[in-house]
């Protein structure tokens, strides 16, 4: 047959496409992993975010005089919290110094997250979570610590609260507590 009647693709353009369409492959992979990367830090900020804002407005639900009774034993998401009070039921109301306990009791299993298990270990929360809480007058900071899954430099916004390490990652709500 003569060479102008023959029709297709050659070995070397077959080639070529497919080394393009795998590069195209192997790019949108791994995007999936560094998006799904991405997502997994965010989800943890906004968990930390989350919790810091929920002991803020349990402090706004108590009595003002007992903004220092939440700082008593800080830093928290280490188990310090284990006999929660039992008076908050329609029966008996709890006292603001038990609610505080109450509260804090609530705000560490959360922490800790105590309400997601595989067998007897907590799987829900951050991971090496620590809560710090202080005050001066009204005015209330709230940081949360947590490890992340890789290293990058350390904030520091806070060193009392966690572990220092490059993976230390943090989050400060300041609020202020009106009367």
């Amino acid at each position: 047959m003569p060479k102008k009647h023959q029709s297709g693709m050659t070995f070397i353009e077959v080639l070529v496409a497919l080394f393009i369409m795998v590069s195209g492959i192997l790019g949108a992979v791994a995007m999936q992993a560094s998006a799904k990367k991405g997502s997994f830090d965010a989800m943890q900020r906004s968990l930390a975010s989350s919790l810091a804002q929920d002991i803020i407005e349990r402090m706004r639900n108590n009595d003002r005089d007992t903004l220092a009774l939440y700082t008593a034993k800080s830093p928290y998401g280490t188990g310090k919290i284990t006999n929660p009070p039992t008076c908050n039921s329609s029966a008996v109301a709890c006292t603001p110094a038990q609610m505080v306990t109450n509260d804090l009791y609530g705000w560490e299993q959360a922490l800790m997250g105590a309400n997601a298990k595989k067998g007897t270990i907590n799987v829900g929360g951050l991971e090496g979570a620590a809560g710090c809480i202080s005050h001066v007058n009204n005015a209330v900071t709230v940081v949360i610590s947590w490890q992340g899954r890789e290293d990058m430099t350390d904030a520091k916004k806070n060193d009392d609260c966690g572990t220092t390490s490059g993976k230390r990652r943090q989050v400060v709500v300041e609020a202020f507590i009106y009367s």
